[in-house]
């Protein structure tokens, strides 16, 4: 079996020399994305930790990106832990950098990175048993195929998305890739009945119109982005010249979609896992999940409708201790 690392970046959003970089270049962040949910921390990092050595003992290596900053608990010398620096992968021309785009779009360059890894926000969790099938299969990544329609709401990432999807129609037409046989992975009704609808209602397009994207861990192949590096670098160059995240960016979803339309993955059943977007009315269920460790896979995501943060922190830090109590090698 070939070797899946996992990849999580995290940003310590109260580190004071962090604050202090990034206050240098607020004042020419006229059009991007600074809002304070991009960086306040819900202080669980810990049990991201816990739950990937518990459910995902198979890893080959962790590879956690940060500023610099480390957590004051994490033992720095676990052989599986393998601590980076954005200076250590990202080319200098691009850094510093407060763009999650940046620093997605490069995970490619880390270097000992294996050939399949999955890529973790720091707000998507294991929180139940899984296999390395889960996540790539003969060497293929694990994924959800479907076409879907580009929501551009306030503070959505529709933006980054229709800017995707724009070299996504570049350099591959639908026609003919619904006419090879890669057209039974999008029907396929492991992606979900609701997918499979939408899919056949959007097919009559002759492009691209949107593709779906699960708000969960992704699976890459690394070849992917130096594939698409080596064709769109322009494109990628000017995302990363960006301090914040803009509208002009594209971001790691074109990888995923680039997978998705060469055929490279496989359908996986949409029951794998859920994104929680923090709203009042969902999260006495999102904090069922958490405790009971209903899905395998679980975003617990922050929004702008998340209406008392220090209590609704509490109340997740709770749940996660419910299911993860014990430390895990990666703690001191």
């Amino acid at each position: 079996m070939e070797k899946i690392d996992f990849v999580m970046i995290w940003v310590d959003g109260n580190d004071p020399e962090w604050q202090k970089e990034k206050n240098l270049y607020d004042s020419s962040n006229e059009k991007g994305d600074n809002t304070i949910i991009r960086y306040r921390s819900w202080d669980n990092l810990q049990y991201w930790f816990r739950g990937v050595e518990k459910f995902a003992p198979w890893v080959n290596q962790i590879h956690f990106v940060t500023w610099g900053h480390l957590p004051p608990w994490l033992n720095k010398d676990n052989p599986k832990l393998h601590i980076v620096n954005h200076k250590d992968y990202i080319p200098s021309q691009y850094l510093p950098t407060f763009n999650a785009n940046t620093i997605e779009l490069n995970l490619h360059r880390i270097k000992g990175l294996s050939e399949q890894f999955v890529y973790f926000n720091d707000d998507m969790f294991v929180t139940a048993p899984v296999t390395p099938e889960h996540f790539f299969k003969n060497g293929h990544p694990m994924d959800t195929y479907g076409l879907d329609c580009i929501y551009f709401g306030k503070k959505s990432a529709g933006f980054f998305n229709g800017n995707d999807i724009e070299i996504i129609n570049t350099h591959f037409n639908k026609n003919q890739v619904f006419k090879t046989n890669v057209r039974r992975k999008w029907f396929s009704l492991k992606n979900g009945t609701k997918r499979v609808i939408k899919t056949t209602a959007l097919n009559m397009w002759p492009w691209f119109p949107g593709i779906y994207y699960n708000h969960l861990p992704s699976n890459f192949l690394k070849s992917t982005f130096e594939k698409v590096w080596e064709l769109e670098e322009e494109t990628l160059d000017l995302t990363c010249k960006d301090k914040f995240r803009t509208k002009s960016n594209c971001n790691q979803w074109l990888m995923k979609f680039w997978q998705l339309c060469e055929g490279e993955a496989i359908p996986r059943s949409v029951k794998i896992g859920r994104c929680f977007h923090i709203k009042d009315k969902i999260f006495d269920e999102m904090l069922d999940a958490i405790s009971t460790g209903k899905h395998k896979l679980i975003c617990v995501n922050d929004t702008i409708g998340t209406s008392n943060f220090d209590l609704q922190k509490q109340q997740v830090i709770d749940a996660f201790e419910k299911l993860l109590p014990e430390k895990s090698s990666f703690e001191i």
